[in-house]
């Protein structure tokens, strides 16, 4: 019994690790972001090369569950990421398969916007 337990305790450590990633990856992927230009946004740029775009997606679609001090969400569902690393690459995995409670997003959006919330996260990350 005593190792079920431990399993069990290890199984939820990666459950809410996935749910962070995916939480994350999700509000970035779902924010559309087909055009550029034209837009009259003037939200600040994050560092390391994350866009605007990126950001915009996670506060639309990861804010309410995920803390992240840089987009300025509170959500208490899920893990805060201002509390834990991740990478873009992480993220994009758990944006696109989903897992630990979190859905899937691959059929849901594109590339582009999955790899602009990846990216946006792991850059707010590091600034």
């Amino acid at each position: 019994m005593r190792m079920s337990q431990l399993e069990g305790g290890r199984k939820l450590r990666t459950i809410a690790l996935t749910l962070v990633i995916l939480a994350v990856g999700l509000g970035l992927a779902a924010c559309g972001g087909d055009e550029e230009t034209g837009s009259t946004t003037t939200e600040e740029t994050t560092t390391d090369g994350a866009t605007p775009v990126g950001r915009e997606i996670f506060v639309a679609n990861c804010g309410t569950c995920h803390t992240l001090s840089d987009a300025g969400t509170t959500g208490a569902i899920g893990p805060s990421l201002d509390e834990i690393a991740v990478t873009a690459d992480q993220v994009e995995q758990q944006v696109r398969v989903g897992g630990g409670g979190m859905p899937a997003f691959e059929d849901t959006l594109s590339d582009e916007e999955i790899q602009e919330v990846a990216a946006y996260v792991a850059a707010a990350q590091s600034g």
